[in-house]
């Protein structure tokens, strides 16, 4: 009797610990259920917008709290686990790896697409076209005026325009050109990729410098609508270009074998330890689907969408 009544009592105790089980496991997340929260430096927001909305739109138990922000404050938010993964335009240093490892947490990254630092002026702004070596001079502060530039048509002192301080767009410029000290510099934090657009349309002096799928999109009228009134610079990697044909802009044509002289890498950077629904997105942005949306977006996506071609040739073979 004893003898039953102890193994009703494990059989129980078993029982109530499997129910525990299972209860912790419908409390996680899936790839097809759930809400994480995401990060991502603003340059990117058409984008991630785009990709996640798509997701939700499969499968609509799934859902991303995304937070745009600086890039820098994007990675922090990772390292402090309190978000599942970000999009970012580099992958974590060994300062920031070592910190992930003292939290006894994991890390992957994930390169899905080739994207373009857009150089943008208003279009009553005439100069056009701009080599490595002029960009590099002004940041550097030898060059401060329209005028110096090769073939300039305006005078007037150069203002550079930026979303922010600690974003992927001022940080990739700068380590570009090994620029440390920008004190010299007239420049502006205007706060958005969005705002820098609209500040140069009405600024003909101002040099704006945004994400280029804030206004590749061709499908979309927001995009449209941003693209109006602004010029969109060929830049140059020869000192002294032969022809027209030596400007490239960040379109897909130009990010194509990586002929645009400020092409970035863009990558997802994640910590989440079993399979969620950051890794649900994650696979979803690997296949040929998720492509589809990067090359839409006006980015050169890592796993390009396949193209089907029907030839005709009129003969039976």
């Amino acid at each position: 009797m004893k003898f039953l009544l102890a193994g009703s009592l494990f059989y129980l105790l078993v029982g109530l610990g499997l129910s525990g089980c299972s209860s912790n496991s419908e409390q996680l997340d899936n790839p097809r259920q759930g809400t994480i929260t995401i990060a991502s430096d603003e340059s990117f927001k058409p984008l991630v917008r785009a990709l996640t909305n798509a997701y939700e739109g499969i499968y609509p138990n799934a859902h991303f709290v995304v937070d745009y922000k600086p890039e820098q404050q994007a990675i922090r938010q990772l390292l402090q686990d309190s978000a599942r993964i970000i999009f970012s335009t580099r992958q974590l240093n060994e300062k920031e790896l070592d910190i992930i490892k003292k939290q006894k947490g994991t890390q992957k990254f994930q390169h899905i697409a080739t994207d373009g630092l857009a150089l943008v002026i208003s279009k009553t702004n005439s100069d056009s076209l701009i080599t490595m070596n002029e960009i590099r001079a002004i940041f550097e502060g030898k060059i401060k005026d329209w005028s110096q530039l090769k073939g300039g048509n305006q005078k007037g002192l150069i203002t550079l325009v930026f979303d922010n301080a600690n974003a992927s767009n001022l940080n990739f410029i700068l380590h570009k050109f090994g620029i440390t000290n920008i004190q010299h510099l007239r420049i502006i934090s205007s706060g958005s990729n969005e705002k820098v657009i609209e500040n140069v349309k009405t600024n003909p002096l101002h040099l704006g410098f945004i994400g280029v799928n804030w206004i590749s999109d061709g499908h979309s009228l927001a995009s449209e609508e941003l693209s109006k009134g602004i010029h969109v610079m060929g830049v140059s990697k020869k000192a002294n270009p032969d022809s027209l044909t030596d400007y490239i802009q960040p379109f897909q044509g130009g990010l194509e074998f990586k002929r645009y002289p400020l092409f970035r890498d863009l990558y997802i950077i994640s910590r989440e330890g079993y399979s969620g629904l950051g890794g649900g997105l994650m696979t979803y942005i690997a296949r040929d689907v998720g492509g589809l949306i990067i090359q839409k977006m006006g980015l050169l996506p890592t796993v390009p969408y396949p193209r089907e071609l029907e030839i005709t040739t009129g003969k039976n073979f």
